[in-house]
């Protein structure tokens, strides 16, 4: 019998080459320019892009640029170690201090990403006898993090607060429990029933842990996130960011009363074994969160070419879901028209991108179609029409 390799092992992965082979290959496209509305792309052609997750259009403000320039200037352009060594600076700890405020809780620890701040929070507060709870969407980081835990891991279907009582009702009440939720869910665009979900932790003497890496700069008070948007800030007990969306950054953070947060410095793996935030990260979302804060009119904005969008959508008769948010899912329901959406869009000028299988069910397979501030109500109508007719073309809508 024949030894596998490595390279034969992954070479029984055929399914990218067949996409490439119809030319609907629809990822790892490179750009030239920053996440503008409007982006040049490495072939040459200029896009609209409605595929970023830069909720406020900070990521190429030269504000930020000039902050991460001053700070590489100060302290190089890498920690060269883990916080829990040498890789702490005093602008981590002021950017912890100011997130803790804007987020209304005592303390937080920021993280080298997003992904790493789930990996380590969930598995180091999912210890033997306890019991992790886990929306069916939750983001992959979550469900990563709560496999690296020793606690029994219970999923619930989406939103449904049914089901997660079931669960909960089935578990020893004196347990840890420790409920995970994305604040607004990264492909679908709704939001968590926090509210509904509290009211269980209460009943059920569990704890709640909410992700707004989608959320921050986008809702509640200043674009706190969701637990400001549903007036529960001191219900929930934790609360999950990242820098890489609203804030024109890279890197994440938790923040949570002080006993709980010292405890994860202490033992979350992804974060003790890992080099920190570099110094220009710091500073670019440092200065974003201020401007986050100063400028309303960024996320007034938003709002309003995410409603234009929803209304243009729905009435060309679009499937869009149930979202809330400036994540606009455009449900296609089959991964080769999907893609071919995607090409065709492309061809005409809009930069957008497919969730399909394993991100989403297949019968869920759609468009992701996100907004900015920084776009124009002209550029949303020339998108949705544009996309109007690929999907009439196709046989999506009538």
């Amino acid at each position: 019998m024949k030894n596998i390799t490595l390279k034969d092992q992954c070479a029984r992965y055929t399914l990218a080459d067949e996409v490439r082979a119809q030319g609907i290959y629809p990822y790892y496209r490179p750009i030239s320019s920053g996440q503008d509305p409007l982006v040049k792309m490495a072939d040459g052609r200029e896009v609209l892009m409605f595929g970023s997750n830069s909720y406020l259009g900070l990521s190429d403000d030269p504000r930020l640029k000039e902050a991460a320039i001053k700070a590489i200037e100060k302290y190089g352009t890498s920690c060269s170690g883990s916080r829990f060594l040498n890789g702490t600076l005093d602008i981590h700890e002021e950017l912890e201090a100011k997130l803790a405020r804007f987020v209304g809780k005592e303390e937080a620890v920021t993280y080298s990403t997003g992904f790493q701040v789930n990996l380590g929070v969930v598995s180091c507060l999912s210890p033997r006898g306890g019991y992790v709870f886990l929306d069916a969407l939750d983001h992959a980081c979550i469900i990563d993090g709560s496999r690296l835990g020793f606690g029994d891991v219970r999923k619930f279907a989406h939103n449904d607060m049914a089901v997660l009582e079931r669960r909960l009702r089935g578990t020893p009440r004196s347990a840890h429990k420790l409920i995970v939720v994305d604040g607004i869910y990264s492909m679908e665009g709704d939001l968590a029933r926090l509210p509904e979900i509290v009211a269980l932790c209460r009943k059920y003497n569990a704890s709640v842990m909410v992700d707004d890496a989608h959320a921050l700069g986008v809702i509640g008070e200043n674009g706190s996130g969701t637990a400001s948007h549903f007036g529960l800030t001191k219900e929930t007990d934790l609360i999950m960011g990242t820098f890489s969306k609203s804030f024109g950054s890279l890197g994440g953070f938790i923040a949570g009363d002080h006993t709980v947060i010292d405890f994860i410095k202490h033992n979350s793996r992804s974060l003790i074994f890992s080099a920190s935030m570099t110094p220009a990260a710091v500073a670019a979302a440092s200065t974003a969160l201020d401007i986050m804060i100063r400028e309303p009119e960024r996320r007034e904005h938003l709002w309003e070419v995410t409603r234009h969008a929803q209304e243009a959508f729905r009435a060309a008769g679009f499937d869009i879901g149930h979202t809330q948010s400036p994540i606009i899912p455009l449900f296609v329901r089959d991964t080769v028209k999907a893609m071919k959406v995607v090409k065709m869009a492309y061809e005409k000028g809009v930069f957008i991108t497919p969730v399909i299988a394993p991100a989403v069910p297949e019968s869920d397979v759609l468009i992701r179609f996100a907004l900015m501030a920084t776009h124009s109500l002209a550029q949303v109508d020339e998108a949705v029409s544009v996309l109007t007719g690929i999907f009439r073309e196709l046989g999506i809508i009538g």
